[in-house]
Formats: structure tokens, sequence, C-alpha cells
């Protein structure tokens, strides 16, 4: 995969990056791939639909903590609104 054209400090700036804890995880039967998650950032709690299915059982990951994107415009997946988006990463 391609890296993306460089972003000034500016823009990354923008980003509101928190740690929440994932309160409740749901796995969503009628996709392959999503979990709808609720996550607690301290001041307010967020949904998250997740495609992270394949990596992770809906069981393990309450209590975990995860670094969210806050202040990204929410989205509809699969009939659902996701308020943030969670960042992770992979070796793949």
């Amino acid at each position: 995969m391609e890296i993306k054209p460089t972003i000034s400090f500016d823009d990354f700036a923008k980003a509101d990056l928190r740690v929440g804890t994932i309160i409740s995880a749901d796995d969503l039967e009628e996709s392959n791939k999503l979990i709808k998650l609720v996550v607690d950032i301290g001041i307010e709690k967020r949904q998250i639909i997740a495609g992270i299915k394949k990596y992770y059982k809906v069981e393990d990951l309450v209590g975990k903590q995860v670094v969210i994107i806050a202040n990204l415009e929410p989205k509809k997946l699969a009939g659902y609104e996701s308020q943030v988006m969670l960042l992770a990463t992979s070796n793949d």
C-alpha cells in the first residue's frame, strides 16, 4: 500500500485523539466484519461500528482501552451510526 501525501502539522493537530474504555461490545450478526462498541471517553460515551470482527472476539473487548478519533464526522455503517473512529494496527 502506498503512503498518502504529506499533511501539515496543523492538519494533524485537528484530530482529537482520546483514550477510552470499551464498556460494551455486540456482534452485528448481519455483518461478517463489524462489531458495535460503546466506548467511555470520560466526558461521554460514544458508539463505534468497527470492522474488527476478523481480529477480535466480542467477549474479549469489554474493559479494553482503545485510541479513538473523537471529532471525525459520524458515518452510517450497516444501518448504525459510528460516532468516532477506532485506531488499530496490524502486522498483516
